[in-house]
């Protein structure tokens, strides 16, 4: 498709130097225009696919478009296409009652981000601050039987799904740490200084002490 003179000079202002701040402040310069947005995921370029989740109407957000902006996500590289997919998990799925209902149907979608995306969303409902909702049990039973035979970035999920729930609500801390203990996942992860591994005893431990000072 042709780019709108608009969409041209934005994209000219937007270079590898930009920051997520800096496309914040576009975004808000702009606030929302879909058709804008469209063009800007047209360029098939990273930082212009994440200014357009930015000014996206999430009320158009049907699951058929989502199934258009997955597959365009799946051709971008391995951490590109996870922050693109969490990135509009978390700037528009989870703003609106009709995308949130989307989302907790792909428990168990064919689409390995959309699983992600469940998975990561069960998640942040705890760590939002949120009262943790009823579903714990239901969803450690889950990650149990399933984690080890998922695909990385939804096994992912899982685990920091389990986490949330180990950090949150204590009568069901030991049996998430076993979780980690069981599976090994991301046990031998080298993590920078000042980041938080995701071997679930440690993560758990961590959040937990930080919750207590």
């Amino acid at each position: 498709m042709g780019l709108s003179s608009q969409a041209k000079n934005i994209l000219a202002t937007i270079n590898t130097d930009t920051k997520l701040g800096d496309l914040r402040k576009i975004a808000g310069e702009i606030k929302k225009d879909h058709e804008l947005a469209l063009e800007l995921w047209s360029t098939g370029q990273f930082l212009p696919r994440q200014l357009a989740i930015l000014i996206m109407d999430k009320k158009q957000l049907s699951q058929k478009l989502i199934d258009n902006l997955d597959n365009d996500i799946r051709q971008h590289k391995e951490d590109e296409k996870l922050q693109l997919i969490d990135w509009l998990m978390a700037n528009q799925l989870s703003k609106d009652k009709k995308t949130i209902s989307l989302m907790e149907s792909w428990e168990n979608s064919q689409s390995s981000l959309q699983r992600r995306v469940f998975w990561y969303y069960q998640a942040r409902l705890r760590w939002v601050g949120q009262t943790p909702p009823p579903n714990s049990e239901e969803l450690l039973a889950k990650i149990e039987a399933r984690i080890e035979k998922e695909v990385p970035e939804v096994q992912w999920a899982m685990n920091f799904t389990a986490a949330q729930i180990g950090i949150f609500e204590e009568k069901y801390r030991s049996r998430c740490i076993a979780i980690g203990e069981r599976t090994g996942l991301y046990k031998d992860e080298i993590v920078a200084k000042n980041c938080t591994p995701n071997y679930l005893p440690k993560l758990i431990a961590i959040q937990v002490d930080k919750l207590k000072k």
